[in-house]
């Protein structure tokens, strides 16, 4: 081989790479989990012709690289830096698709790339402002969900949004982020104690209607941040621990850790401002609703939320339907009697894996029909059994120690349980990839390769 052949090979060779590097960059940017990350490279360098087996890939949370050993010994390795841009289900939608759909119309290389260019430049489904309302409307579905009542839910709903707005306002400042989530949960925690106060001087006063008065004033402070809580982040960690991906994991714990930390202090400060004590050990997150009125705030909840990760517009309504069987099925095996609802009774860890692992089992029996990603339909409908209320609790609690016997005990009690919770959650959602999804989709295979020989 000369030399202007062997450098022309190279060429392209590094080109497939860079394709291949971009792929993954796109879901990385995307907060997608590290094995759909390598899954979706190793597809689309197979489709470009490169040995996968002589490549290695390296994930980070804010890097990726990529290896190729060649024959001739001289081994070409890219890294690509990526950017915290947020949750974005549609970009892990897209890319999905194109890995498959570039296999089957066999797009060349120059196609492929247009393609990426393309889905990295398309705009968001929704406008800042329909994400602001999106948002605030989870904060009022999570709230409902906490046994607050409808005008308590639209008080949490009104100081997300304002919240909401102000952080899209930092951010686009490139302000730092955790600073940014300090003032952001201080000032919505404000609003949230202001909209208290006006709601019992509607409650006293004759001068103001009575349906702006709320029974659960309080209850809107525990809900009114809730949009900042890193759930995708939480599961993903626990995803890519389970899958062999430690460093990642730890990553992304120490980042979720970090944005929780930065949560409880700007709440922290807002209390001791506004003089509250009754947020962190006497106000009660048992419901007492109807499963009517769960199945109300869980719909909201989880529509809410995926329009903050820009899930297509045409899964809100499955998205919807996967929350309200998350949370019922999670209330059901969680509350009883005692608490003056129906139900099992065997407490919030295990509802919460019986919400994820069903709901999981059912995306995955429509991921087909609707063809799309399974965590794209399955993890915005477990968002709203995330306990975030639980984790910064455990954290304000040590945060505001006074020497006082018990307050350790309360502190570790909420950081237990929120941490079981969550990990019980992320292995419910992993539960058909990792056991099930011979057996559920074998049989299409055999008949789709019955159909093709044919």
């Amino acid at each position: 081989m000369d030399n202007t052949t062997y450098e022309t090979e190279r060429t392209m060779v590094l080109r497939k790479l860079r394709l291949t590097l971009h792929t993954g960059r796109l879901l990385m940017e995307s907060m997608a989990d590290t094995s759909r990350i390598e899954r979706n490279m190793m597809r689309m360098a197979d489709h470009l012709g490169l040995p996968t087996e002589k490549m290695h890939i390296f994930t980070d949370f804010h890097k990726l690289g990529l290896s190729l050993d060649t024959e001739d010994n001289n081994p070409i390795t890219l890294f690509c830096p990526g950017e915290r841009k947020g949750v974005n289900m549609a970009v892990i939608n897209d890319v999905s698709h194109l890995s498959f759909k570039a296999i089957d119309e066999e797009y060349t290389v120059e196609r492929c790339e247009e393609e990426l260019k393309l889905i990295e430049s398309r705009k968001r489904s929704y406008s800042p402002w329909l994400t602001v309302l999106g948002g605030g409307a989870a904060c009022g579905g999570f709230c409902f969900l906490f046994g607050s009542d409808f005008i308590g839910a639209v008080y949490a709903s009104l100081a997300a949004m304002m919240g909401l707005r102000l952080r899209q306002m930092l951010h686009a400042r490139k302000l730092n982020g955790y600073f940014v989530t300090c003032v952001v949960t201080f000032f919505s925690t404000l609003i949230a104690w202001m909209l208290a106060l006006f709601s019992q001087q509607a409650a006293v006063s004759g001068n103001l209607p009575d349906f702006l008065s709320s029974q659960t004033p309080w209850h809107p402070l525990m809900a009114c941040t809730l949009f900042i809580i890193p759930g995708i982040p939480l599961i993903n960690f626990v995803s890519d621990m389970l899958s062999g991906h430690t460093l990642v994991g730890i990553g992304r714990a120490v980042i979720t850790l970090l944005t929780v930390l930065s949560m409880a202090f700007g709440i922290a400060f807002a209390i001791k401002v506004c003089g509250i004590d009754n947020f962190v050990h006497d106000l009660s997150m048992t419901p007492h609703h109807t499963y009517l009125g769960y199945s109300l705030g869980a719909a909201t909840a989880a529509v809410g939320f995926s329009m903050l990760f820009n899930t297509p517009p045409r899964l809100l309504p499955i998205v919807a339907l996967g929350g309200i069987v998350a949370v019922c099925t999670r209330n059901f095996v969680n509350l009883d009697a005692s608490t003056g609802n129906i139900g099992l009774g065997l407490g919030p860890v295990l509802g919460s894996f019986a919400g994820s692992a069903l709901v999981s089992l059912l995306c995955t029996r429509v991921v087909r029909q609707l063809n799309t990603p399974h965590h794209c339909i399955s993890i915005p409908s477990v968002i709203p059994m995330v306990p975030g209320v639980l984790m910064y609790r455990a954290l304000f609690a040590f945060i505001d120690m006074n020497g006082v016997v018990g307050e350790v005990t309360y502190a570790m009690f909420n950081a237990i349980n929120a941490s079981l919770i969550i990990l019980f959650i992320a292995v419910g959602v992993a539960i058909p990839n990792i056991f099930f999804p011979r057996m559920m989709d074998g049989l299409p295979n055999i008949i789709n390769k019955v159909r093709r020989k044919w």
